[in-house]
């Protein structure tokens, strides 16, 4: 492999790990990871991949912000939130295969790109914002919603900081991204467990 093959491989990788850390950000909040995207690019002055140039612009950059800010304050509301995880799974595994897709290489195959898209952005989004809504559950059962202000600070940092990272330090990004992906996967696996368990043990008695 000559050098410009290396670094058109290491450029699409970078492109790949954007797009699922971006999707990742996306199943904390819909709307902040776009809108932290789009002040990178208006603000910044940063170039966005051509999928997601759209974002590069004022009027995209003043709606996200409304967006952001209806969904801020809306997590903080008692009760609302856990409405809103119920509204927010599909939409986030929506946005986060539709970013993934947005942010690969333009030249991919569109059936790589679209299964990539579908697998990787789609299902890191929904796993994260499954696991999101499995915390603010439990907050909600164990403390009345009292420690969920605490859940959607935490979140809402997140969302912030992995577009950032993506942006400035994209292999740190895609190493906090595996991470992640690894305690996501746990903890989901242990609550599908503990609850599989309880049913049978209640199917018993």
């Amino acid at each position: 492999m000559n050098f410009i093959d290396t670094a058109t491989a290491t450029n699409d990788l970078i492109s790949i790990l954007l797009g699922i850390t971006l999707s990742a950000a996306c199943g904390f909040r819909v709307f902040v990871p776009l809108f932290v995207v789009s002040l990178i690019g208006v603000v910044g002055g940063w170039s966005l991949p051509s999928g997601l140039g759209w974002l590069d612009t004022d009027q995209a950059l003043i709606m996200l912000a409304v967006a952001s800010m209806i969904e801020v304050f809306a997590y903080y509301i008692p009760w609302l939130d856990n409405l809103l995880d119920t509204i927010a799974t599909p939409m986030a595994a929506a946005v986060g295969a539709f970013v993934t897709a947005a942010s690969v290489p333009a030249d991919m195959n569109p059936m790589i790109q679209w299964t990539l898209a579908v697998i990787a952005g789609g299902g890191s989004a929904g796993l994260i914002k499954g696991l999101t809504s499995i915390f603010r559950a439990g907050s909600t059962a164990t403390t009345g919603g009292l420690a969920n202000p605490i859940f959607s600070t935490l979140e809402l940092i997140t969302a912030i900081l992995l577009p950032v990272l993506a942006f400035t330090v994209p292999v740190l990004s895609g190493i906090a991204i595996v991470g992640l992906f690894i305690f996501a996967g746990l903890k989901l696996w242990q609550f599908v467990r503990k609850n599989r368990t309880q049913f049978s043990s209640s199917s018993y008695e």
